[in-house]
């Protein structure tokens, strides 16, 4: 008898485990699909409205969708100020509000789903990176930072350089667009410039094709719409780009039309029926 009763627990618990995984990923999903239509506070919608550059220019129904995918982020996305910083609604209304812009007109079932966590420091911050390198760890210098996306659920940002992204949107840099530019492309399993897609044929033509333009010109010491930076990497590049094309799109459709193609399609908004 103890031994029948045990195999019946042992069966029973794994049924059920897989089963308790189910109800809380249904559970989760509904939650999800009634934030993403639902309206945000107004108190909050007018963060949206001030620091928003594109918000009240959209129209309603892309409004409506930006709100749900801005209540999504803030219900699901953790926020942590960092160096005495105090988090208000501003702050995690503007950063969601902005990142969320990458995934309007997408029809996608997550938001950004491998992000856990916002570390928000006041200003530019201090930090070391490393590399494996035969094995072994080396540590890398130490470089103040404006923003940075890591694999393992996090995006850290700069509360002043956020700022200046929103009172300047036109110059091309913007370091939320930046960061969850690179946490779109490391959805792909890493960070190589190439986020998920169909098919990438086209994509690498075009995005390899941009990208030896650009390091020819900073070899070169020419400018280009594209920051200098985005020479760096494929990931950099994909990076800079999309804040290029969603603060200049004039300009990065006049110099770089087949790039300024590939992100219309994947990005699914045009960013000239904004300025």
């Amino acid at each position: 008898m103890p031994g029948t009763i045990s195999t019946t627990f042992i069966i029973f618990a794994i049924c059920a485990i897989p089963l308790i995984f189910i109800i809380r990923f249904m559970v989760r999903r509904k939650k999800r699909l009634q934030l993403l239509h639902s309206l945000l506070p107004p108190e909050l919608e007018k963060i949206l409205s001030k620091n928003i550059f594109p918000y009240p220019r959209l129209s309603q129904k892309m409004k409506n969708e930006l709100q749900g995918l801005v209540n999504v982020f803030l219900a699901e996305k953790e926020f942590e100020g960092c160096g005495g910083l105090e988090l208000t609604d501003e702050i995690r209304v503007t950063i969601a509000g902005e990142a969320c812009l990458l995934l309007l007109n997408r029809n996608l079932n997550n938001c950004f789903p491998a992000l856990q966590t916002i570390l928000i420091y006041p200003t530019a911050y201090v930090a070391a990176s490393s590399d494996i390198i035969g094995g072994k760890r080396v540590e890398n210098a130490v470089t103040t930072r404006a923003g940075e996306s890591w694999q393992n659920g996090a995006v850290v940002l700069s509360w002043d350089h956020v700022r200046h992204g929103v009172k300047n949107y036109d110059d091309g840099h913007n370091v939320v667009l930046h960061e969850f530019g690179h946490q779109l492309d490391q959805e792909s399993g890493s960070a190589n410039g190439a986020p998920p897609l169909k098919t990438y044929h086209t994509w690498a033509q075009v995005m390899g094709h941009n990208f030896e333009k650009l390091c020819g010109k900073v070899e070169s010491n020419k400018k280009d719409v594209i920051d200098a930076y985005g020479a760096t990497n494929p990931a950099e590049f994909f990076a800079v780009s999309t804040e290029t094309f969603f603060e200049q799109p004039e300009k990065l459709k006049r110099d770089h039309p087949d790039l300024f193609a590939q992100l219309l399609k994947f990005y699914k908004v045009n960013p000239l029926d904004w300025n």
